[in-house]
């Protein structure tokens, strides 16, 4: 603990932690609606009416999109509108700016009335996501040193655990209203969204890249002072300053498919995809909806309970425990399909076992180091395409397992031979560094430190 905590003073903790509560938000988006969309009132309100059972159903192909189109706000707010206005004012501003539209997206959310108008709320709220997204991972990665920066961008997913949670415990608690109180309740918890961006002090790298190497490195010896002597303080920012003057890119989206970064975009696609396709989507988008469809307990008290559970090798291992959880997840809905052909009802409690075992196995490890190991902007088409043809509303019960088992089990190798690079104890630079050495990635591990 002592090898972490002597990286920190008090300002860059408090700043780190100021950024970290800001994270609660995304967990807020993602579980409530995940959460409200099996609540019955939110099923009265937006559903359409079957008069062969007497209920208000949301359609399949409608919680696709609800569930899809999003992210298309999400691209939009974190390539196009948070990654400008973060790269041209600034982290803090674009923090500041992104709270601000949150308070508008939120009202027309809570306010929505049908189903265009909560469609359109969703889409427009991901653009803040998107937005947070560009900014909040890498202004933590600028202002922490190398020893802890990836630990603090690893915050990301614990954040989103702890926001999902307090989602969770408000939906329980109000699952039962038969009103439109039932979901207007947690989607109000939306406009807690501000941000004391006031207190942050701007990022060192950011003012270098703008040429203000006073500021930068008064702020540079602000986040470090107490933790190193003053003079390797200044010749920590002097290697920093080093460092990005010897960058050949000038930021240029078409260099990402140039040269060593080639390497780096197949890696960061890579890992985004098996994120999502290994049954991600399936679990946070229509969990609820789907232990709702085995009438064995109370959904709400599931999901607030798989909140609680909460690079390499542990990737491989966190992929055999999904792996291992979809499949016997698989193998309980096909018995739970020839029972019922058969005149007679399975329990369903083991398969809701799986899904707390399959998301404590992606908390632990796809989750966070996603964040870690590759930025989320070009996954953002993965989203989409996952979220579109995946399970609509959970429809394919237990079954889905066999299919994102499966896909587990080939991110398992695929994982251990191409896509991940051990990166563990290594900045950002001696990683770059590497690229540039053009040293295979399953090699990167035995690469020595720090060599020339």
């Amino acid at each position: 603990m002592m090898s972490i905590t002597k990286h920190f003073n008090r300002r860059l903790f408090l700043s780190v932690l100021l950024i970290v509560v800001s994270q609660f938000n995304y967990g807020f988006d993602n579980q409530a609606f995940a959460q409200t969309q099996a609540m019955d009132a939110f099923a009265r309100q937006f559903g359409t009416y079957n008069p062969n059972t007497q209920t208000y159903v949301l359609e399949p192909y409608w919680l696709s999109l609800f569930n899809s189109t999003p992210y298309v706000g999400f691209a939009i707010g974190l390539i196009i509108i948070g990654s400008m206005i973060s790269a041209r004012w600034g982290r803090r501003m674009a923090m500041f700016c992104m709270s601000i539209y949150a308070l508008g997206s939120a009202t027309v959310v809570v306010t929505s009335q049908t189903r265009g108008q909560i469609m359109a709320a969703r889409i427009l709220n991901y653009v803040y996501v998107g937005m947070e997204l560009a900014t909040v991972p890498v202004f933590q990665a600028e202002i922490v040193p190398a020893p802890v920066r990836g630990l603090a961008v690893s915050t990301y997913q614990l954040s989103l655990g702890c926001g999902g949670l307090v989602i969770n415990g408000i939906a329980r608690a109000t699952s039962n209203f038969p009103d439109r109180r039932a979901y207007a309740i947690p989607f109000g918890l939306f406009l807690r969204r501000a941000h004391h961006s006031h207190l942050l002090h701007l990022s060192p790298r950011w003012l270098m890249t703008r040429n203000r190497l006073d500021e930068a490195r008064s702020a540079h010896k602000k986040y470090r002072e107490g933790t190193m002597p003053d003079d390797a303080v200044e010749l920590e920012f002097t290697q920093l300053h080093a460092a990005l003057l010897n960058k050949p890119e000038q930021g240029h989206a078409a260099e990402l498919l140039k040269g060593t970064n080639l390497k780096r975009t197949a890696i960061v696609v890579g890992m985004n995809f098996f994120q999502q396709a290994t049954g991600q989507a399936f679990a946070s988008q229509y969990g609820t909806l789907f232990v709702k469809s085995l009438e064995t307990v109370n959904p709400f008290s599931i999901s607030l309970s798989t909140s609680v559970i909460g690079c390499r090798l542990i990737l491989l291992i966190s992929a055999f425990i999904q792996a291992s959880a979809l499949f016997i997840m698989g193998a309980l809905g096909l018995r739970a399909t020839l029972l019922s052909q058969g005149g007679a009802k399975s329990g369903g409690g083991g398969e809701v076992a799986m899904l707390v075992i399959f998301t404590a196995g992606f908390l632990w490890g796809w989750g966070p180091l996603t964040y870690v190991m590759a930025h989320r902007g070009l996954a953002s088409i993965v989203n989409i395409v996952m979220n579109f043809l995946g399970p609509g509303g959970g429809g394919g019960g237990g079954r889905v397992g066999f299919i994102f088992g499966s896909i587990a089990v080939t991110s398992h190798g695929v994982l251990r031979t191409y896509v991940v690079a051990e990166c563990k104890g290594r900045g950002l630079e001696e990683i770059d560094r590497i690229f540039l050495e053009h040293v295979p990635v399953k090699n990167f591990a035995r690469h020595p430190r720090g060599a020339d």
